[in-house]
């Protein structure tokens, strides 16, 4: 269902409204299931349709082919990336280990991309869910149609998760593609120094590709509300990667440690855990429980303000 087959829909369904009068949404008719996911189709299409999402995705995608391209220009020569061993499992140790394995190209990326191009770019979809409809004027017909506040709210929120999906993924194949391309493949070392085989290797990045983009569910949920406060999408998606840029600086303060913790980014980098042998679970269920917490609070105060906010435009 296009944004025309809303909008058409929902001229027939306000036949008796008054000329200039606002809709009331609740006089709709309850919206079939099929409804629901042609609402949900729509605005996927829209959303990756945006030139400005396909730029976000191609920035992401390109992540690796430059990590992927200077590390194999500064080992070239034989020579070794320094920042190995078993510390921390983050970047530096993931990096140390591309030369010998590509498989960890795609841990790297992820890495690499987490802390500022991932959420920035979801930061922009989701400030612009329901402040772009608004600036453009297109939020009171869809409101019209039979889908109601809480429904299309829960249909822009299911697009922002899924585009999360799709922009970690973007960065995992690409990271993938890279890595097999210019470096050698095979079984994999933990950070833990057990081997594991190259198959279970592709599950383990499956599974961090998929616990990244889970640990993306807060921000979205922040972007979601910050963008029911304001018509202008463009300030909504301003001030959310301004909260995320604002957060990641607070994150870095020792005198602040108390409060780390709860930052929707603390956890966030706690991936690295499933790369050791056996898995330390414990940071990555905090990470998730605080990610469901975010989702929850922020998510029912974009609820409770779309469905009490009085739609003009």
């Amino acid at each position: 269902m296009s944004r025309a087959e809303v909008r058409d829909e929902a001229a027939g369904e306000s036949g008796a409204t008054a000329p200039g009068a606002t809709p009331d949404p609740g006089a709709a008719r309850t919206p079939s299931a099929l409804w629901s996911l042609g609402l949900f189709r729509s605005e996927l299409l829209t959303t990756f349709r945006r030139w400005r999402t396909l730029a976000l995705l191609a920035v992401l995608a390109a992540v690796p082919v430059l990590v992927g391209i200077a590390v194999k220009i500064e080992t070239s020569d034989g020579s070794s990336l320094g920042g190995g061993g078993g510390g921390g499992g983050e970047g530096p140790a993931f990096i140390s280990q591309i030369s010998n394995n590509g498989l960890f190209l795609v841990f790297t990326a992820l890495a690499a991309t987490l802390p500022f191009f991932l959420p920035m770019a979801i930061g922009v979809v989701a400030g612009d869910a329901i402040a772009g409809e608004s600036s453009a004027g297109t939020l009171r017909y869809l409101l019209v149609a039979p889908a109601g506040r809480s429904r299309l709210l829960l249909t822009k929120y299911a697009t922002v998760i899924t585009f999360c999906l799709a922009a970690t993924l973007v960065v995992a194949v690409s990271a993938l593609a890279v890595g097999a391309l210019l470096f050698p493949v095979g079984d994999l070392i933990t950070i833990s120094g057990t081997r594991i085989s190259y198959a279970e290797g592709l599950g383990r990045a499956l599974l961090i590709a998929l616990v990244v983009a889970a640990s993306l569910v807060g921000i979205a949920a922040l972007g979601l509300f910050v963008s029911t406060l304001t018509g202008s999408g463009i300030a909504a998606m301003a001030t959310t990667v301004g909260l995320l840029i604002t957060v990641q600086i607070l994150d870095q303060i020792p005198q602040l440690d108390a409060l780390q913790p709860y930052f929707f980014s603390h956890y966030w980098l706690s991936f690295a855990d499933l790369m050791r042998e056996p898995v330390y679970w414990d940071d990555l269920v905090k990470n998730l429980g605080l990610q469901a917490l975010y989702a929850a609070v922020f998510g029912s105060a974009a609820w409770a303000r779309f469905t009490t906010k009085d739609i003009t435009a």
